[in-house]
């Protein structure tokens, strides 16, 4: 059975590495042009660096895999809120799950083709593997979407502040937007590169309702959400906006220390588990053993002689 299995995967490797070198590399017209010398002028082209090789590979495997309208706009949008925004990032995520759900069971079968496990087994950790390859990606981009709404939440405050001076300074909100994207540049680049965006879409004749929308639909903060519509409800109204932000900092502030405070209450309950199977064993080890020997050296012959 490992021998059969081993040559199964073996040939379909074989097969489907061959397969894609005809469809990826060659191409009939080559000996064409090897005869012709027009391979010449391809020869005196400068070489392309090996990653870029990688992602036009990963290109072509993203355009071969189907994807329903909805998947892809669902995955397109969950790309552009962890950061990937380049005009190919749908077709490396999708090349991307097509290599791995190949090259992960190739990898798995390899491994356990040597181990005593049984048939069942080894298919279930190829199969295994399959979906790993396949659905890894999906929660590698959710992962680090979460993690870049996190770094946005973090560097609100500071960029809140940063607007508050600069518009009771005397810019206007558009010149706000872009001195605090230049500011916290370093800082927080998640919420500058954010900010710049929203200049960019003002410049290139956006309104600035629309801009500040789709700020908030791009990164799916909610308080960033919560910002923006304070901000066109100003913008509407006519009111200040340098006291509407200020208004806006001062709540920010005060639910910030409430998150704190809510935190800090969480913490007994969280943790009662950590102490029970953690410390209060070694606590037990430490008082209760001593006594524990004692009565085994002592009381125990004592009892038994009488």
């Amino acid at each position: 059975m490992p021998l059969v299995l081993t040559l199964g995967l073996f040939g379909l490797l074989a097969g489907g590495l061959t397969w894609l070198g005809w469809r990826l590399w060659v191409r009939p017209r080559a000996a064409i042009e090897r005869i012709t010398g027009a391979d010449l002028a391809a020869a005196s082209r400068p070489q392309k660096h090996p990653s870029l090789a990688f992602r036009e590979l990963l290109s072509k495997l993203g355009t071969m895999l189907p994807a329903s309208p909805k998947d892809v706009t669902i995955m397109q949008r969950l790309l552009i809120r962890a950061g990937y925004r380049g005009p190919h990032a749908l077709r490396y995520f999708y090349g991307a799950k097509l290599l791995l759900a190949a090259a992960l069971p190739m990898l798995a079968a390899l491994i356990v083709a040597g181990t005593g496990a049984g048939g069942g087994n080894k298919l279930l950790v190829v199969a295994g593997a399959v979906g790993i390859g396949f659905l890894g990606p999906n929660e590698y981009v959710r992962r680090a979407a979460r993690r870049r709404q996190k770094q946005i939440r973090r560097g609100l405050p500071n960029a809140l502040d940063l607007l508050v001076v600069c518009v009771e300074s005397g810019l206007g909100l558009d010149q706000a937007i872009v001195q605090t994207s230049k500011e916290l540049e370093h800082a927080h680049p998640e919420i500058s590169e954010e900010f710049a965006l929203v200049n960019l879409e003002l410049r290139a004749g956006k309104r600035r309702v629309e801009a500040l929308r789709n700020l908030a639909e791009r990164t799916e903060v909610e308080e960033l959400r919560k910002l923006t519509a304070v901000l066109i409800q100003a913008d509407r109204f006519g009111t200040s906006i340098a006291q509407t932000l200020r208004s806006h900092s001062d709540y920010m502030r005060a639910q910030a220390q409430q998150q704190a405070e809510e935190k800090a209450a969480k913490l007994g309950v969280k943790l009662v588990f950590p102490i029970f199977f953690c410390i209060l064993p070694s606590l037990f080890v430490v008082t209760v053993g001593p006594i524990l020997v004692r009565v085994v050296r002592e009381l125990l012959p004592i009892i038994n002689n009488m």
